[in-house]
């Protein structure tokens, strides 16, 4: 299956270069470009790319409003972004984890890191490093919903003990392969619990599964792998 993936930056230049990179690979190609988040939620929704690449600051409408746009779509809902940053850990890529996006790359990544973000987030799954995931969390996310201690435990009811127990270590930043050897069982049995998790909590991706762990406190701020 070809990865479609759609390119949002406002210097020409780069988008140039991803293209190149992308398009050379066999099972992507590049869509579309834009260079600002306008025409990034009026491309995704014209094109129905499977990625957007999509940076954060950008004239007029900027990418944390484009990703709130695309991911907030109903119609776009196969659709993932892809957050490219100056600065892997800010304020800018919690608000975008906030929005709906499956993870985020510094621009400072090299060619082979790119393309494998590129396919980890068509994947559905959450490009977040275990550092930066607790980084990320502990500083913007670990704030608790504005719910009742009820309401909230009423919303985690729906996961089995052994779903409560994949998330929480995902929530850590632990791959799929990771809790597998920690709980003996098999990476694909992990896989299914995550997406039965997803499944129940209306989550669109892995990376809003880690901020649901935090925001309902089925995981403390700055708990250690």
């Amino acid at each position: 299956m070809t990865i479609r993936v759609l390119l949002a930056d406002d210097q020409a230049l780069l988008r140039g270069a991803f293209r190149l990179l992308i398009d050379a690979e066999e099972d992507m190609e590049v869509v579309g470009e834009a260079a600002d988040g306008r025409e990034a939620v009026e491309l995704a929704r014209a094109t129905r790319p499977d990625v957007v690449l999509m940076d954060i600051r950008m004239p007029g409408t900027d990418g944390l409003g484009a990703t709130a746009e695309i991911c907030g779509d109903e119609a776009l809902s196969g659709t993932r972004v892809l957050i490219l940053t100056t600065f892997e850990i800010d304020e800018y890529v919690a608000q975008a984890l906030r929005a709906g996006a499956g993870g985020f790359l510094g621009k400072g990544a090299d060619p082979k890191e790119l393309l494998a973000a590129v396919r980890t987030v068509a994947a559905g799954e959450a490009l977040l490093s275990p550092a930066a995931t607790r980084a990320v969390i502990d500083q913007f996310l670990a704030q608790p919903e504005p719910a009742s201690a009820a309401s909230t435990s009423e919303r985690l009811s729906v996961l089995t003990a052994r779903e409560r127990e994949v998330m929480s270590m995902a929530a850590t930043g632990l791959t799929n392969e990771d809790i597998a050897e920690r709980m003996f069982v098999s990476p694909f049995t992990v896989r299914t619990h995550v997406h039965r998790a997803m499944s129940k909590l209306d989550a669109r991706d892995r990376a809003q599964l880690v901020a649901i762990a935090y925001q309902t406190g089925l995981v403390p701020p700055g708990r250690p792998n």
